[in-house]
């Protein structure tokens, strides 16, 4: 996917060219993380750098995500794909459900997950050679279990430069369902025209009611859109937000 969508907004809205590419808040914690198109970038890149240097992985591994929408969710998806990796994503709305996929008896080769879901026992947290949690929160995570490492620490152990790696090659297994990265990035397309989005927009997007990344990150990256993420939205800060935060749709 990362090999066919743009990842910095387009230059077509040059009055939007100074905000952030993708913007995660809080409102419950007042938390607030603003990422540039090169920040981002930087995040997936050390991510790529953990998988591929740190866990000796490459294209065609095969990786479990189960984290909400977040920046650190995207830097984990884009970095992960950016080196040709197949990636199970589960919503949190599949909680308790049995996913089918081909090669499922087997562990992953990598698995994120947030501490929450770790702990949920409604959750089938599949195994992975690779075991690492995702917090939420600002900073590194208080507790870590054994045979779990804390990606927010082992990511800072790779460089923010992208690691040499060949190109994706647009018929390559983008999930482990063996959809294409082609065919990722043309249903990203598709979404991002339902939606409407367009160069220059700025979408705001409720955490909780849109978990799936072709529309939180693929769509908007595909459109040349930037996204604000946000968790725990206040009915009472809506208004204010769409001026601030210059949103132009909503999600």
């Amino acid at each position: 996917m990362v090999a066919h969508l743009a990842v910095t907004p387009s230059t077509d809205a040059p009055e939007q060219v100074d905000l952030p590419l993708l913007t995660y808040c809080d409102d419950a914690t007042g938390e607030r993380t603003e990422l540039t198109a090169n920040q981002l970038g930087d995040w997936a890149a050390r991510t790529a750098g953990l998988l591929r240097d740190g866990c000796g992985l490459g294209p065609g591994s095969r990786v479990a995500v189960l984290l909400p929408p977040h920046w650190r969710t995207a830097a984990v998806l884009l970095g992960a794909w950016s080196v040709g990796m197949a990636v199970s994503f589960r919503p949190r709305a599949t909680a308790g459900l049995p996913v089918l996929e081909p090669g499922g008896e087997r562990p992953y080769d990598a698995v994120f997950v947030t501490p929450e879901r770790l702990d949920d026992w409604l959750e089938d947290v599949p195994d992975g050679v690779h075991r690492y949690l995702v917090g939420t929160g600002p900073g590194l995570l208080a507790d870590v279990p054994v045979g779990w490492l804390d990606w927010s620490a082992e990511v800072l152990r790779h460089p923010a430069a992208p690691p040499d790696y060949a190109a994706v090659h647009p018929a390559a297994p983008a999930t482990p369902d063996g959809t294409s990265y082609a065919a990722w990035g043309r249903l990203a397309k598709e979404v991002a025209a339902q939606l409407d989005l367009r160069p220059g927009d700025r979408l705001l997007v409720d955490a909780a009611e849109h978990e799936q990344p072709v529309k939180w990150l693929l769509a908007p990256l595909a459109a040349g859109a930037s996204v604000v993420i946000c968790a725990n939205p206040d009915p009472t800060r809506s208004a204010a937000r769409i001026s601030t935060d210059h949103i132009t749709r909503t999600l």
